[in-house]
């Protein structure tokens, strides 16, 4: 069974930047997108960015383009979140996960999760 462990989240001013990690126990064999969603209290679990393995597609949140950069290190088995000008509206519990679909951004197409990051920005 693939494990993903998050790391990197924390408490940060407006303004400020954050990488978020996400290391697999494994290469996630037939798993082909991997993504970042966040959630806030009360709120369903939203779409951040998404990766394909070989690094060929991304695609992010309209709210977070520009800002958010996903990347991939297949030979670490892992992938980031690289966030910059963070907002107040970015506070949340981002989850990493993984999907076996090569295109994928909707959080029911994701069947491997990671337990999640509370990521705070303060203004």
């Amino acid at each position: 069974q693939v494990q993903l462990v998050e790391s990197g989240g924390g408490l940060v001013q407006a303004g400020g930047s954050l990488r978020l990690s996400c290391a697999a126990s494994e290469r996630t064999v037939s798993r082909n997108t991997m993504g970042w969603f966040r959630q806030e209290p009360g709120r369903e679990r939203e779409f951040v960015a998404g990766i394909r393995w070989s690094g060929s597609w991304t695609d992010y949140a309209e709210s977070v383009k520009d800002r958010f950069t996903i990347s991939l290190d297949s030979a670490r088995n892992t992938w980031y979140l690289q966030m910059n000008s963070l907002k107040d509206d970015d506070s949340a519990i981002y989850y990493c996960a993984a999907a076996k679909e090569h295109v994928a951004k909707t959080a029911r197409e994701f069947n491997v999760w990671g337990q999640g990051t509370q990521v705070t920005v303060s203004s």
